[in-house]
Protein backbone atom coordinates (compact mmCIF):
# COMPACT_ATOMS: atom_id res chain seq x y z
CA UNK A 1 0.00 0.00 0.00
CA UNK A 2 1.16 3.53 -0.73
CA UNK A 3 1.06 6.20 1.95
CA UNK A 4 -2.05 7.58 0.23
CA UNK A 5 -3.74 4.18 0.45
CA UNK A 6 -2.74 3.81 4.10
CA UNK A 7 -4.00 7.28 4.97
CA UNK A 8 -7.37 6.55 3.37
CA UNK A 9 -7.80 3.08 4.90
CA UNK A 10 -6.72 4.07 8.41
CA UNK A 11 -9.73 4.28 10.77
CA UNK A 12 -10.06 7.81 12.10
CA UNK A 13 -12.31 10.52 13.48
CA UNK A 14 -12.57 13.95 11.90
CA UNK A 15 -13.09 16.73 14.43
CA UNK A 16 -12.56 19.96 12.49
CA UNK A 17 -14.61 20.35 9.32
CA UNK A 18 -17.05 23.13 8.40
CA UNK A 19 -20.01 21.74 6.50
CA UNK A 20 -20.54 24.95 4.51
CA UNK A 21 -16.90 24.68 3.52
CA UNK A 22 -17.34 21.19 2.04
CA UNK A 23 -19.25 22.42 -1.03
CA UNK A 24 -17.44 21.08 -4.08
CA UNK A 25 -17.33 23.57 -6.99
CA UNK A 26 -19.72 21.45 -9.06
CA UNK A 27 -22.25 21.42 -6.21
CA UNK A 28 -21.76 25.14 -5.65
CA UNK A 29 -22.67 25.86 -9.27
CA UNK A 30 -25.57 23.38 -9.22
CA UNK A 31 -27.13 24.88 -6.10
CA UNK A 32 -26.62 28.41 -7.42
CA UNK A 33 -28.55 27.50 -10.56
CA UNK A 34 -31.27 25.74 -8.58
CA UNK A 35 -31.74 28.65 -6.19
CA UNK A 36 -31.27 31.52 -8.64
CA UNK A 37 -28.05 32.85 -7.11
CA UNK A 38 -25.74 34.91 -9.32
CA UNK A 39 -22.06 34.05 -8.86
CA UNK A 40 -18.96 35.64 -10.43
CA UNK A 41 -18.09 32.33 -12.11
CA UNK A 42 -19.61 30.33 -14.96
CA UNK A 43 -17.94 26.94 -14.50
CA UNK A 44 -16.64 24.75 -11.69
CA UNK A 45 -13.13 25.15 -13.09
CA UNK A 46 -13.42 28.92 -12.69
CA UNK A 47 -14.46 28.38 -9.07
CA UNK A 48 -11.40 26.21 -8.45
CA UNK A 49 -9.15 28.79 -10.04
CA UNK A 50 -10.41 31.34 -7.49
CA UNK A 51 -9.20 29.22 -4.56
CA UNK A 52 -5.95 31.06 -3.98
CA UNK A 53 -5.65 33.21 -0.87
CA UNK A 54 -3.34 35.68 0.76
CA UNK A 55 -4.71 34.70 4.17
CA UNK A 56 -7.78 33.88 6.24
CA UNK A 57 -9.66 37.11 5.44
CA UNK A 58 -9.54 36.51 1.69
CA UNK A 59 -10.66 32.91 2.11
CA UNK A 60 -13.59 33.95 4.30
CA UNK A 61 -14.90 36.23 1.54
CA UNK A 62 -15.20 33.22 -0.76
CA UNK A 63 -16.55 31.03 2.04
CA UNK A 64 -19.38 33.45 2.81
CA UNK A 65 -20.13 33.84 -0.90
CA UNK A 66 -20.45 30.07 -1.10
CA UNK A 67 -22.94 30.12 1.76
CA UNK A 68 -25.35 32.19 -0.35
CA UNK A 69 -26.25 29.21 -2.54
CA UNK A 70 -27.71 27.25 0.41
CA UNK A 71 -31.43 28.02 0.70
CA UNK A 72 -33.45 24.98 1.74
CA UNK A 73 -33.54 22.01 4.07
CA UNK A 74 -32.80 19.80 1.07
CA UNK A 75 -29.68 21.86 0.30
CA UNK A 76 -28.30 21.30 3.80
CA UNK A 77 -29.19 17.62 3.67
CA UNK A 78 -27.39 17.18 0.33
CA UNK A 79 -24.37 19.16 1.57
CA UNK A 80 -23.98 17.02 4.68
CA UNK A 81 -24.67 13.72 2.92
CA UNK A 82 -22.04 14.47 0.27
CA UNK A 83 -19.39 15.25 2.89
CA UNK A 84 -20.18 12.13 4.91
CA UNK A 85 -19.92 9.91 1.81
CA UNK A 86 -16.48 11.32 1.05
CA UNK A 87 -15.44 11.04 4.70
CA UNK A 88 -16.53 7.40 4.85
CA UNK A 89 -14.44 6.65 1.76
CA UNK A 90 -11.43 8.11 3.59
CA UNK A 91 -11.72 5.94 6.68
CA UNK A 92 -13.73 8.28 8.90
CA UNK A 93 -15.67 6.36 11.56
CA UNK A 94 -16.82 9.44 13.51
CA UNK A 95 -17.29 13.00 12.23
CA UNK A 96 -17.84 15.93 14.58
CA UNK A 97 -18.89 18.65 12.14
CA UNK A 98 -19.31 22.40 12.45
CA UNK A 99 -22.31 24.29 11.08
CA UNK A 100 -22.74 28.06 11.28
CA UNK A 101 -26.39 29.17 11.27
CA UNK A 102 -25.63 32.89 11.69
CA UNK A 103 -25.05 33.68 7.98
CA UNK A 104 -28.46 32.17 7.21
CA UNK A 105 -30.56 33.77 9.98
CA UNK A 106 -33.39 35.77 8.45
CA UNK A 107 -32.98 33.93 5.12
CA UNK A 108 -33.17 30.21 5.95
CA UNK A 109 -35.15 29.01 8.99
CA UNK A 110 -32.83 27.44 11.57
CA UNK A 111 -35.12 24.39 11.53
CA UNK A 112 -34.17 23.87 7.89
CA UNK A 113 -30.44 24.41 8.50
CA UNK A 114 -30.16 22.08 11.49
CA UNK A 115 -32.93 19.75 10.38
CA UNK A 116 -31.32 19.10 7.01
CA UNK A 117 -27.91 18.49 8.58
CA UNK A 118 -29.19 16.20 11.33
CA UNK A 119 -31.36 14.17 8.96
CA UNK A 120 -28.27 13.47 6.84
CA UNK A 121 -26.30 12.53 9.96
CA UNK A 122 -28.98 10.00 10.89
CA UNK A 123 -29.00 8.56 7.36
CA UNK A 124 -25.19 8.20 7.33
CA UNK A 125 -25.22 6.37 10.64
CA UNK A 126 -27.43 3.72 9.06
CA UNK A 127 -26.19 3.73 5.46
CA UNK A 128 -22.46 4.42 5.84
CA UNK A 129 -21.62 3.35 9.38
CA UNK A 130 -20.33 6.85 10.16
CA UNK A 131 -21.20 8.22 13.59
CA UNK A 132 -21.87 11.92 13.02
CA UNK A 133 -22.33 14.73 15.52
CA UNK A 134 -22.81 18.48 15.14
CA UNK A 135 -21.30 21.52 16.84
CA UNK A 136 -22.79 24.94 16.14
CA UNK A 137 -20.30 27.74 15.45
CA UNK A 138 -20.71 31.35 16.56
CA UNK A 139 -18.78 33.79 14.39
CA UNK A 140 -16.32 35.91 16.31
CA UNK A 141 -16.54 38.99 14.07
CA UNK A 142 -20.08 39.34 15.42
CA UNK A 143 -20.91 40.43 18.97
CA UNK A 144 -21.13 38.27 22.06
CA UNK A 145 -24.78 39.36 22.32
CA UNK A 146 -25.41 37.76 18.92
CA UNK A 147 -23.63 34.59 20.07
CA UNK A 148 -25.86 34.44 23.15
CA UNK A 149 -28.92 34.93 20.94
CA UNK A 150 -27.71 31.99 18.85
CA UNK A 151 -27.84 29.76 21.94
CA UNK A 152 -31.49 30.70 22.36
CA UNK A 153 -32.21 30.04 18.69
CA UNK A 154 -30.60 26.60 19.04
CA UNK A 155 -32.52 25.70 22.19
CA UNK A 156 -35.23 23.56 20.54
CA UNK A 157 -32.45 21.38 19.08
CA UNK A 158 -30.45 21.05 22.30
CA UNK A 159 -30.75 17.28 22.65
CA UNK A 160 -29.61 16.70 19.08
CA UNK A 161 -26.50 18.92 19.16
CA UNK A 162 -23.13 17.96 20.61
CA UNK A 163 -21.57 21.32 21.32
CA UNK A 164 -20.66 24.83 20.29
CA UNK A 165 -17.55 26.47 18.92
CA UNK A 166 -16.18 29.85 17.95
CA UNK A 167 -14.89 30.48 14.43
CA UNK A 168 -14.33 33.15 11.81
CA UNK A 169 -11.86 36.02 11.58
CA UNK A 170 -9.47 35.46 14.47
CA UNK A 171 -7.19 38.51 14.67
CA UNK A 172 -8.77 41.22 16.80
CA UNK A 173 -11.49 38.88 18.06
CA UNK A 174 -9.97 37.09 21.07
CA UNK A 175 -11.76 34.27 22.89
CA UNK A 176 -12.03 36.45 26.00
CA UNK A 177 -14.56 38.54 24.06
CA UNK A 178 -16.89 35.51 24.31
CA UNK A 179 -16.29 34.39 27.90
CA UNK A 180 -19.97 34.72 28.83
CA UNK A 181 -21.00 32.82 25.69
CA UNK A 182 -18.81 29.87 26.67
CA UNK A 183 -20.06 29.97 30.27
CA UNK A 184 -23.70 30.04 29.15
CA UNK A 185 -23.13 27.20 26.67
CA UNK A 186 -21.43 25.10 29.34
CA UNK A 187 -24.40 25.70 31.62
CA UNK A 188 -26.70 24.37 28.92
CA UNK A 189 -24.66 21.17 28.68
CA UNK A 190 -22.78 21.77 25.42
CA UNK A 191 -19.23 20.59 24.78
CA UNK A 192 -16.93 23.53 24.05
CA UNK A 193 -14.47 24.11 21.19
CA UNK A 194 -12.74 27.26 20.00
CA UNK A 195 -10.70 28.26 16.96
CA UNK A 196 -7.51 29.79 18.33
CA UNK A 197 -3.86 30.00 17.36
CA UNK A 198 -4.38 29.86 13.60
CA UNK A 199 -3.53 33.43 12.61
CA UNK A 200 -3.97 34.69 16.15
CA UNK A 201 -1.25 34.54 18.80
CA UNK A 202 -0.61 31.79 21.33
CA UNK A 203 -2.26 34.00 23.96
CA UNK A 204 -5.58 33.39 22.21
CA UNK A 205 -5.14 29.70 22.99
CA UNK A 206 -4.53 30.62 26.64
CA UNK A 207 -7.69 32.75 26.68
CA UNK A 208 -9.70 29.85 25.28
CA UNK A 209 -8.34 27.53 27.96
CA UNK A 210 -9.13 30.12 30.62
CA UNK A 211 -12.72 30.19 29.31
CA UNK A 212 -13.03 26.45 29.93
CA UNK A 213 -12.81 25.35 26.30
CA UNK A 214 -12.30 21.58 26.01
CA UNK A 215 -10.73 21.45 22.55
CA UNK A 216 -8.68 23.95 20.54
CA UNK A 217 -9.30 24.14 16.81
CA UNK A 218 -5.99 24.75 15.01
CA UNK A 219 -3.64 25.77 17.86
CA UNK A 220 -0.70 26.06 15.47
CA UNK A 221 0.90 29.02 17.23
CA UNK A 222 0.92 27.12 20.54
CA UNK A 223 3.70 24.88 19.22
CA UNK A 224 6.32 27.63 19.66
CA UNK A 225 5.34 28.31 23.30
CA UNK A 226 6.79 25.61 25.62
CA UNK A 227 4.77 26.72 28.63
CA UNK A 228 1.55 26.56 26.64
CA UNK A 229 2.46 23.16 25.21
CA UNK A 230 2.97 21.94 28.79
CA UNK A 231 -0.42 23.34 29.80
CA UNK A 232 -2.17 21.65 26.88
CA UNK A 233 -0.47 18.39 27.83
CA UNK A 234 -1.21 18.66 31.54
CA UNK A 235 -4.85 19.68 31.05
CA UNK A 236 -5.40 17.11 28.31
CA UNK A 237 -6.86 19.66 25.88
CA UNK A 238 -6.59 18.38 22.29
CA UNK A 239 -5.70 20.35 19.16
CA UNK A 240 -7.55 19.82 15.87
CA UNK A 241 -4.85 20.82 13.40
CA UNK A 242 -5.43 21.31 9.66
CA UNK A 243 -2.19 21.07 7.66
CA UNK A 244 -3.46 21.79 4.13
CA UNK A 245 -5.57 24.68 5.43
CA UNK A 246 -2.53 26.18 7.15
CA UNK A 247 -0.53 25.78 3.96
CA UNK A 248 -3.13 27.30 1.61
CA UNK A 249 -3.83 30.19 3.99
CA UNK A 250 -0.10 30.87 4.31
CA UNK A 251 0.07 30.20 8.01
CA UNK A 252 3.02 28.00 7.00
CA UNK A 253 5.18 28.09 3.87
CA UNK A 254 5.72 24.33 3.79
CA UNK A 255 4.54 21.20 5.58
CA UNK A 256 8.15 20.14 6.16
CA UNK A 257 8.49 20.12 9.92
CA UNK A 258 4.76 20.74 10.49
CA UNK A 259 4.51 20.47 14.30
CA UNK A 260 1.71 17.94 14.73
CA UNK A 261 4.06 15.04 15.50
CA UNK A 262 6.31 17.18 17.71
CA UNK A 263 3.25 18.17 19.72
CA UNK A 264 2.18 14.53 19.95
CA UNK A 265 5.63 13.53 21.16
CA UNK A 266 5.43 16.31 23.76
CA UNK A 267 2.28 14.69 25.15
CA UNK A 268 -0.36 16.89 23.49
CA UNK A 269 -3.35 15.13 21.92
CA UNK A 270 -2.77 16.56 18.45
CA UNK A 271 -5.03 15.52 15.55
CA UNK A 272 -5.23 15.98 11.78
CA UNK A 273 -8.34 17.31 10.01
CA UNK A 274 -9.47 18.95 6.77
CA UNK A 275 -11.20 22.24 7.79
CA UNK A 276 -12.80 23.24 4.43
CA UNK A 277 -11.57 20.51 2.08
CA UNK A 278 -12.46 21.74 -1.45
CA UNK A 279 -11.14 25.20 -0.63
CA UNK A 280 -7.81 23.85 0.64
CA UNK A 281 -7.14 20.94 -1.71
CA UNK A 282 -7.89 17.83 0.29
CA UNK A 283 -10.10 15.82 2.62
CA UNK A 284 -8.90 14.35 5.89
CA UNK A 285 -6.90 11.43 4.48
CA UNK A 286 -5.22 13.83 2.05
CA UNK A 287 -4.09 15.86 5.05
CA UNK A 288 -2.63 12.73 6.68
CA UNK A 289 -0.85 11.75 3.48
CA UNK A 290 0.60 15.25 2.94
CA UNK A 291 2.65 15.06 6.14
CA UNK A 292 5.14 12.48 4.90
CA UNK A 293 4.86 10.29 8.00
CA UNK A 294 5.33 6.57 8.63
CA UNK A 295 2.45 4.18 9.17
CA UNK A 296 3.30 4.09 12.88
CA UNK A 297 3.11 7.88 13.11
CA UNK A 298 -0.12 8.07 11.11
CA UNK A 299 -1.66 5.46 13.40
CA UNK A 300 -0.65 7.47 16.48
CA UNK A 301 -2.45 10.52 15.08
CA UNK A 302 -5.51 8.41 14.23
CA UNK A 303 -5.63 7.16 17.83
CA UNK A 304 -5.45 10.76 18.96
CA UNK A 305 -8.46 11.57 16.78
CA UNK A 306 -10.63 9.16 18.73
CA UNK A 307 -9.16 10.21 22.07
CA UNK A 308 -9.85 13.87 21.25
CA UNK A 309 -13.43 13.24 20.17
CA UNK A 310 -16.45 13.93 22.34
CA UNK A 311 -17.68 10.37 21.75
CA UNK A 312 -18.71 8.06 24.61
CA UNK A 313 -15.81 6.17 26.20
CA UNK A 314 -16.83 2.82 24.68
CA UNK A 315 -16.85 4.32 21.18
CA UNK A 316 -13.44 5.89 21.77
CA UNK A 317 -12.05 2.54 22.85
CA UNK A 318 -13.56 0.83 19.80
CA UNK A 319 -12.01 3.42 17.50
CA UNK A 320 -8.58 2.99 19.05
CA UNK A 321 -8.91 -0.79 18.79
CA UNK A 322 -9.71 -0.43 15.08
CA UNK A 323 -6.54 1.63 14.59
CA UNK A 324 -4.52 -0.97 16.49
CA UNK A 325 -5.88 -3.75 14.29
CA UNK A 326 -5.15 -1.80 11.12
CA UNK A 327 -1.59 -0.98 12.19
CA UNK A 328 -0.96 -4.62 13.10
CA UNK A 329 -1.98 -5.62 9.57
CA UNK A 330 0.70 -3.37 8.01
CA UNK A 331 4.47 -3.92 7.58
CA UNK A 332 6.23 -2.98 10.81
CA UNK A 333 8.52 -0.34 9.34
CA UNK A 334 6.33 1.06 6.55
CA UNK A 335 7.59 4.56 5.91
CA UNK A 336 6.26 7.29 3.69
CA UNK A 337 8.31 7.79 0.51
Amino acid sequence: MTVTDIAAALPKAELHVHLEGTLEPEDLMRLAARNGVALPWYTADEVRAAYSYSGLAEFLQLYYLGCTVLHTRADFHELTAAYLRRAAAQGVRRAEMFVSPQPFLGRVPVDDVLGGVLDAVADARTDLGVDGAVLVIAQRHRTQAEALELLDVMAPWRESLLGVGLGGAEVGNPPSKFARFFADARGRGYRLACHAGEEGPADYVREALDAGVERIDHGYTAAADPALVARLRDEGVPLTMCPLSNLRLRVVDTLDGYPVMALHEAGVVATVNSDDPPYFGGYVADNYAALGLSTRQLAALARNSFTASFAPADDVAAGIAAVDAFEASQPNDAEAP
